[in-house]
Order: structure tokens, then sequence, then C-alpha cells
């Protein structure tokens, strides 16, 4: 009789790691909104413990994967939706540097260096590919693929406290250009194209985040909010009620990995709003930022529920 263990790990997708992009944006958001609900910052070291876990775990399978399969690695790298996921790794690294920034600046270096070369990496080889490879067409365009512009603006949250301003800026900089040309050819393709297949569409979420991202990163660099903050800030606000909308739909489609979409960009929400209200003195955005942190909680148990069952039935990691 066949193992199937092996053919399990070589279907091992790299998707697994927005599972751990969404881990550590609960912590982070839990940390964020400590001020306004103390109980948050209590559980915020425990959610950061159990994500850092689940990205060893992640890691050490991908890995294994990558020595054994790399071929299936290869297939990934060359699927036009896959192909944008590759950054989640390094971000997830990036997470990281920013959760121990404070309690261990050493740790955190230890986790920002590579994951920053990593990103900066990855950013240029998946441009390269979407430019060089001819084979993509309208329909593999999705929100997705703002992922690798998200992580470049996530390097200054951690960078600039850690002492790198100047390679900050350059990640910002390059994150903030593919976001403005990549909404406008996502944007391009909802408007004027067939609809975002069922198993993809929560990725929908994910335009939540570079403009909420962005602007927790801005402020790392500028130490204020200024006019450009604030239209970050509130583009979060407006790509997240266009979300709203979309929820009903979302809800009524068959569990995927990619249901974890909707995790990260709350996550950044929650940091944003609470960052923001607290720069800005003005209260409601504080509790905004509660309030989203509130639903992220739920969100993600939901996740870690549905993702645990689907694991027991051998839903995950089978050919697609």
């Amino acid at each position: 009789m066949t193992d199937p263990a092996p053919q399990r790990l070589a279907h091992f997708p790299i998707t697994f790691f927005a599972v751990v992009m969404g881990l550590l944006g609960l912590a982070l958001a839990l940390h964020a909104t400590a001020p306004m609900v103390p109980i948050t910052g209590v559980l915020s070291p425990y959610a950061l413990i159990f994500a850092m876990v689940v990205f060893a775990v992640i890691a050490l399978f991908y890995t294994a994967k990558w020595l054994r399969h790399p071929s299936a690695v290869r297939v990934e790298w060359q699927h036009p939706v896959k192909l944008a996921f590759f950054p989640t790794a390094s971000i997830s690294m990036l997470l990281l540097a920013v959760a121990l920034r404070d309690g261990s600046p050493q740790l955190a270096t230890a986790f920002w260096i590579p994951g920053a070369a990593l990103q900066g990496g990855l950013t240029l080889a998946v441009v390269s590919n979407w430019i060089s490879h001819r084979s993509f067409q309208v329909g593999h365009l999705t929100p997705a693929w703002f992922i690798p512009a998200v992580g470049n603006v996530v390097v200054p949250i951690a960078g600039v406290p850690l002492g790198f301003p100047e390679l900050s800026w350059l990640f910002f900089s390059m994150g903030i250009m593919f976001w403005i040309v990549l909404l406008t050819l996502v944007m391009n393709r909802l408007m004027f194209h067939d609809p975002i297949p069922a198993r993809l569409f929560p990725t929908m979420m994910i335009m939540i985040a570079p403009p909420s991202v962005g602007f927790v990163g801005y402020i790392a660099l500028v130490g204020q909010v200024d006019t450009f903050g604030r239209i970050l800030m509130n583009l979060g606000y407006v790509f997240a009620a266009l979300m709203v909308v979309q929820v009903p739909k979302i809800m009524r489609l068959p569990f995927a990995l990619s249901f974890w979409a909707l995790s990260f960009p709350l996550a950044a929400l929650s940091i944003a709003a609470a960052r923001y209200g607290a720069m800005t003195g003005v209260v409601v955005h504080q509790w905004i930022g509660v309030a989203v942190c509130g639903l992220l909680v739920l969100v993600v148990l939901a996740l870690i529920w549905r993702t645990s069952l689907a694991i027991l039935r051998g839903e995950i990691c089978q050919p697609e």
C-alpha cells in the first residue's frame, strides 16, 4: 500500500504562510489595542507564541517539500496566482521582527535582516516573472498580487526602530509604487473582465491591507500623522467599506485556505486605526481599531477551527 505522506508533502502549499501572517497580525492587533482594552495586551504574548510555533511548523514542512520535491516548488513558482504568495514567507519574518522589536531587539534584528533581504529578492523575482512571462492572462490577476507590495511597506515598521531608516525608505518607496500600479490593474480586471473565481474570491479582502500597512509603515518613517498619512488611513477605511459589501458572497463560499486572506487585512486595519487614534487624539479611531480587533479574533478562531477540520478530513495538501 502506497504511503500518502510523501504525496501530501509534495502538495503542501506556499499559501500556508498566509496563516502565519494572520496569526501574527492578530498578536500585533491585540498589542496595538491594549491602551483601550488592557485584556488584549495580556492575550497578545500568547497569540505571538502560538503564531511562532505555527510559523516554525509551516517553515519546516515547506523546507522539507523544497528539499524532497523541488519540482513541486517550481510548479508553484510558475503558477500565476501562487507565485504572489511566496513573499508571505518573508512577510512573516518581518512581522516577527515587528512583534519582537520592543522586548528583544537583537532577536528582532535576526529576523528583520534575512526577512528584508528575502522580501527584496522575492519582489524583484516575482515582478520579473510577471513582466517576462507572456502566458499570464487578465483572468490570472487577483488582489493576491498585492502581497509583494504589502511586504515592502511592512519593512519600515521594525526597520526604523532597529536602525535601518534608509533601507526602510527604499522598501517603502518600492511598495507604494507597485501598490499604485497593481491597484490600477486590479480595478481594471474587476470592472471590465470576468469575476474572480469563487475559490480565490476571499483574496478581495487583501485590498484593505496596502493602505493600512502603508500608513503604519509611513508613520514609522516620518514620526507623525501628516496629509499623506491621513490619505493612507482613510483609503484603508474606503477599501474596508467596499469589502463589507462583499462579505455575504464570501460567507456563502466553500472553505479554502484562501479564506485566511480575511485575517491579515483586518489586523492591518485594526493596528492602523489604533495608531492613528493614538497619534491624533481622536479616540473614535482607537475604538474602531478595538472593534475591528474584536471581529478579527472571531474570524481567526473560526479559521483555525475550519482549517483544523479540513486537515483532519484530508481536504488540504491535495492535488488541485
